[in-house]
């Protein structure tokens, strides 16, 4: 089953403008992602999706491949899904993992569980992961996104609220990691399924797939480095 990575790169961001290309001990956030990829020996192909001049050039520089597109997507999984559409490389892919630029310390480890979530299940149209909750604090923040999954390790629901609640205080709180493994023919299902109230109350793509009642498999991972959402976050990763 023939598995690509694609990962979508814009320049813009609201909080940190150009962080992809933010240096990071010698290397810029997105060539340590990439780089994380390319240690994945689950995966197929490796590519750069972007509309950006700037980012393109770089990816050039250290031998990535680059899927132009336009700037009309509004998320990783819209560009991911344009970039389908045009490129036949991807269009002979079963799979196709999406990794966000912004999350250049993902152990390849946690890709191949993701995959082999997918490929487990044929009746799963989706993968993601999860992993235990190491800070307290991220429990009540709402860009750290909680999981719950069932005893099969299928998505039972994903929320920016505290879940589960536990009466006794003792239950395990799993973290969302934001990489996501589609089959290929469901990406073009999932552009044309309008937005759905959960979606949209959370702001969270992933609800929409449950919503319309799709199966998630979600891996249990070991946690992973913080993505790089704003100049802080690039301290931490140098950390």
């Amino acid at each position: 089953m023939s598995v690509v990575c694609v990962i979508p790169a814009r320049y813009n961001s609201s909080r940190f403008p150009g962080k992809l290309l933010a240096n990071a001990l010698g290397k810029t956030v997105l060539q340590r992602t990439w780089e994380s990829a390319s240690l994945c020996s689950k995966i197929d192909g490796l590519y750069i999706a972007t509309d950006s001049e700037e980012i393109a050039e770089h990816a050039k520089k250290i031998g990535a491949e680059v899927l132009w597109t336009s700037s009309t997507p509004r998320d990783g999984t819209e560009r991911i899904t344009e970039a389908l559409q045009k490129y036949p490389c991807l269009q002979g892919a079963e799979l196709i993992l999406n990794l966000q630029g912004d999350a250049p310390g993902t152990p390849p480890e946690t890709l191949q569980a993701i995959v082999d979530m997918l490929k487990q299940d044929c009746d799963a149209v989706m993968s993601t992961a999860a992993s235990p909750l190491t800070d307290s604090e991220d429990l009540y923040l709402p860009r750290s996104v909680k999981c719950v999954r069932d005893m099969q390790g299928n998505a039972l629901y994903f929320s920016r609220a505290p879940i589960p609640y536990c009466q006794s205080g003792a239950a395990q709180t799993l973290m969302h990691v934001g990489i996501y493994c589609y089959r290929s023919a469901f990406l073009k299902i999932l552009a044309s399924l309008p937005p759905t109230p959960l979606q949209m109350q959370e702001n969270l793509e992933q609800l929409k797939v449950l919503e319309w009642g799709y199966r998630i498999k979600v891996a249990l991972v070991a946690p992973n480095p913080p993505s790089v959402d704003t100049p802080e976050d690039l301290v931490e990763l140098e950390e």
